[in-house]
């Protein structure tokens, strides 16, 4: 016997496991550039990561009899643990990062709907302060150096947190040039016509240093535009998370080089890293964000403040995945303190009002 709570109820042929195949199909440009741009070794990293979280989710269903796999969120979970690595990452992180998301964040608290933080980011955080030094080593995509083997690089961000944190000063142009990153011949190409720097070209199209699904910001706006078409998730929290970044990197981002307020990029740090990333297709997990408008508001503004503070003011050059987890332990309060206005519900003083007339 099923129990329907009373009335209202919301209609809607979306089912948790379409929701999960729409968000797959969201990612996929994104991984399958990932796999263009550092190769065979890069599709393995990601076959790997959903093997693993598929297989931890069947085995842990077997114990508790209860058929999971079907609902698509083990696959989902693996393929964002892999989009998050090193295309060069030893096998045996991934697996660890898809079987802690899987066993640790989501199973022990109840299974999918129960996690009170998103899985896959807890994953990767996981292993990223277990292996440092091997989830911080990457390589150019394979067309940037007109040579048979990829040449490792350090990503764009990190170039820039060792450059300023040193005493460099400049833009990050100059401060990427100077460190010889490499920049594509497309993106020179680009920048000799247009103009427009070629570094943030390069961090649009997807020709950078950096993990597997996070370096074309171009295919996970795609992505991410196709998701809000079909109402999966909302504008609030990606255009909200990415705005309050790109707003303070601007005011206070030139600070770290003794430039003052006002003086800090919006663009390219917006482009690099994991932020686009992170904002369309994690910050936005159903369980772990606020269900209120104004909830994401908040939750989406703290989600930007972390980022920015992290990638500016501490050690890290990214912040993406520690913020967006911060904010998601924030969410209950958040849920607790901003609730949407109770359907039917009259102001005390309004009813009066109408009971006098």
């Amino acid at each position: 016997m099923k129990t329907v709570s009373v009335s209202p109820h919301v209609h809607s042929a979306l089912s948790t496991d379409k929701a999960m195949l729409y968000v797959i199909i969201a990612l996929l440009p994104s991984a399958l550039w990932g796999v263009f741009a550092f190769g065979l070794r890069a599709l393995a990293v990601l076959l790997v990561s959903i093997a693993s979280a598929v297989l931890t989710e069947y085995l842990l269903g077997k114990v508790s009899k209860e058929n999971t796999i079907r609902d698509g969120s083990a696959v989902l979970t693996g393929l964002l643990v892999g989009m998050n690595m090193s295309p060069i990452i030893p096998l045996y992180i991934p697996v660890i990062a898809s079987f802690f998301a899987i066993a640790v964040v989501k199973w022990t608290f109840g299974g999918l709907g129960c996690n009170w933080m998103n899985p896959a980011l807890a994953g990767r955080v996981f292993v990223f302060f277990s292996f440092s030094s091997k989830m911080s080593t990457f390589i150019n995509p394979w067309y940037v150096y007109k040579a048979a083997d990829a040449t490792s690089s350090a990503t764009m961000l990190s170039t820039i947190k060792t450059a300023v944190s040193s005493g460099a000063s400049g833009s990050n142009a100059d401060v990427l040039s100077s460190a010889s990153i490499a920049m594509s011949h497309f993106g020179a190409s680009v920048s000799e016509a247009t103009g427009i720097n070629g570094y943030v070209v390069d961090a649009f199209f997807g020709n950078i240093a950096g993990c597997i699904g996070e370096v074309s910001a171009l295919l996970l706006l795609v992505g991410g535009i196709f998701l809000i078409a079909k109402h999966i998730i909302t504008w609030h929290i990606p255009v909200i998370y990415i705005g309050s970044f790109a707003l303070l990197s601007w005011i206070f981002g030139g600070i770290p080089r003794s430039e003052g307020l006002f003086s800090g990029e919006m663009i390219l740090p917006v482009l690099t890293g994991g932020l686009i990333l992170g904002a369309f297709f994690m910050a936005t997990d159903w369980v772990t964000s606020p269900t209120s408008i104004k909830g994401q508001v908040i939750y989406a503004v703290g989600c930007g403040f972390f980022t920015f503070l992290i990638r500016y003011f501490a050690s890290l050059p990214e912040g993406v995945s520690i913020a967006i987890l911060l904010m998601n332990i924030v969410t209950p309060t958040i849920d607790r303190y901003v609730r949407p206005k109770k359907f039917g519900y009259i102001k005390p003083e309004k009813k009066k009002k109408e009971e006098a007339k």
